[in-house]
This record gives structure tokens, sequence and C-alpha cells, in this order.
């Protein structure tokens, strides 16, 4: 059986962690080649057993009629596409170019449709996992023709977490499915990326109503006002180990999750989130997820306010706060409320 040919071009955060993974758990010979624009960056992770590339030019020895090579691009969104254009004219039909960065399922439409004129396939993989990946394995979301993506299980298998990650799931009897280990092919070009879009939009979600939930809590601290019976108004003040409740509900919770084991060691490594300023950046994903539910008539709320709470974090709505406080002051001589 011949040894499957794969490039790994982008070698960042994920990209040299995948090109391990896959080295470590392939249960089928895979030979990993390595390109990254950084030449120090790829004489660094080709000494751990991979082929170094100099230049993209350098994907053409490895052109074969029997055994069409394979490139996996991980480099940021806004470069995706010339990237794949740069490595298609180095490529010989039937060779197959797989996207698993986070680009925006319509733009995968248009690059396998250009491809397609080459001669060469496309494979969309939403990858989800983080820096995290190398030790816990890959959630793969693929999208593509069947009978590449069939070619490719060997790959996918190597990176996904494996049946061993989660319990099985009540009711499922037999062989296991390509979903319990892991991975599953979605459908055509561009479904991968769509549920790994969704995906991070409910992780916005996720994120938000924990963010809010602790606040609350923290918030607890400072004192609750509120009122009784006859008009009398209450102090609520409870001092709360903001470590020690994520610890709890870590632990048999119904909102027990891998964001709340990581919600717990930033508070284990910084109790005060000191080392935080607050102002919580986005990825495209999280806006195309809102733009796509827009298109298509349906209500995303949480989503949508998870997305808009970003953006309040960058002090986005300053602006808009300074035109609410002008026109309280105008039309009821509202005085400004005082900063904490």
């Amino acid at each position: 059986m011949s040894s499957i040919q794969l490039t790994v071009v982008g070698l960042g955060r994920m990209g040299a962690n995948i090109a391990r993974r896959i080295q470590t758990h392939a249960q089928t010979p895979v030979s990993i080649a390595v390109f990254d624009v950084n030449p120090d960056t790829v004489k660094s992770v080709a000494a751990e057993g991979f082929t170094p590339l100099a230049s993209l030019a350098d994907l053409a020895q490895f052109n074969s009629t029997d055994n069409p090579q394979f490139v996996w691009v991980m480099v940021p969104a806004e470069v995706t596409q010339q990237t794949i254009h740069a490595i298609a004219e180095h490529l010989a039909p039937g060779s197959t170019i797989i996207d698993g960065g986070n680009t925006f399922y319509r733009d995968d439409i248009a690059n396998a449709a250009w491809l397609a004129t080459k001669g060469i396939n496309f494979v969309d993989v939403g990858t989800s996992g983080g820096v995290y990946g190398l030790a816990r394995g890959y959630s793969l979301m693929i999208g593509g023709e069947k009978g590449i993506v069939d070619r490719l299980t060997p790959i996918f298998k190597a990176m996904a977490p494996g049946i061993e990650s989660a319990e099985r799931t009540p009711g499922r009897t037999g062989e296991p499915a390509n979903s319990e280990y892991g991975f599953l092919h979605c459908g055509p070009v561009g479904s991968g990326h769509f549920i790994k879009m969704v995906h991070n939009g409910i992780e916005y979600g996720a994120m938000a109503a924990y963010a809010e939930g602790l606040n609350l809590i923290h918030a607890a601290a400072q004192g609750i006002a509120h009122p009784t019976a006859v008009g009398d108004h209450v102090e609520t003040k409870y001092d709360f180990d903001m470590e020690e409740v994520t610890e709890v509900w870590r632990r048999g919770s119904v909102v027990a999750s891998w964001l709340l084991d990581l919600t717990a060691t930033a508070y284990t490594e910084d109790p005060e989130l000191a080392g935080y300023e607050g102002s919580v950046s986005d990825s495209g994903e999280g806006r195309w997820t809102v733009q796509t539910a827009i298109d298509a008539g349906v209500p995303a709320n949480v989503l949508s306010a998870s997305l808009m709470g970003r953006f309040s974090s960058r002090g986005n709505d300053l602006y808009a706060n300074k035109v609410l406080s002008a026109m309280r002051k105008k039309f009821g001589g509202h005085v400004e409320a005082k900063k904490n």
C-alpha cells in the first residue's frame, strides 16, 4: 500500500500540531512534508521528522498519477484564497487541497469551482480543538466529494479524539460511526465549514452565558439592593470564591463543560483575572453565523447578542453611550452615573 503523501502548509498554533498528531496516531503510512512562510519555523518543525519545503514550488516533487498528493492548508482566513491559488500552480490534476482553517462556507464553494477547472479536488474541514488538539485530538467537520473524503479517512481518524474520548450515547449499538470517533463527513463542499461556523456561534453564546452568570456572582461582593414588601431595601452581600464556584460546577452539574474546565483553570492561575483587560476579539465565524441566520430568516437571539457583547467589550459602544447620556441630560437634567 502506497504511503499517503500529505503536506501541511501553515505551521502556526494549529498547523504544526496537526502534523504532529497525524505522525503520532496514523495507523496507515503517511509521509508528511511541511511548509511555512517563515523558513526558521519550517526548519524547527522539520527537525521532528518531517520533510521540509523551501517553497511551494517544491510541491511538484510529490505529483503522481498513481498516488495523488494532499495539501492541508492551515493559514488565516484573510490569506486562504491566495494561498490556495499559489499552491494550485504546482499541483497535478487529481491532487487535493484541504482547507482546515476558518473559511466562510460560500468561499469554499467558489474555491472548489475554481480548482475544478484545473482538475484539483477540494475538501473543507472545520477543525475544533485549538492548542489542545495535539493531546486531545481534533473534532472534524468535513465537506467534499465522498470518494475523496473516504481516501482521507486514515488522516481524519488519526487527528480525531477517538471513541474513548466520551461515553457512548445511550441507544447507540454496533460498529461505531465516524462521528463517534470525532469526525463527520457532513456533505458536499462547504458543509464542513458551515457546521463549524454554527459551532463557533454556539461557542460565543455559551461563553457569554458563563461570563454573565459569573459577573452576577462577582457583583454580590459589592452588594445587591432589593425591595422588601414594605419598601425598604436590603443589601445582599456574599463573598464568593469564584475559583471554588467554578470548581463545584465542574462536578456533576448540568452546566459542566470543557469551557467551564478552562474557566476554572483561569481562576486558579489568576483568581482576580487581573491579567485580562476584558477586551474580547471576535473571529469571522461569529459574524458569519449571525449573517447566515439573517439570510435564512432564522432567529438567533443569543448568538447575535453574544457577538454584540464582544463589540461592546472593546469600547465600540462608547460614543453611543455618550449620546444616551446627552439625551438624558437634555430632556430630564439627569447627571451621568459615576463609574465604579
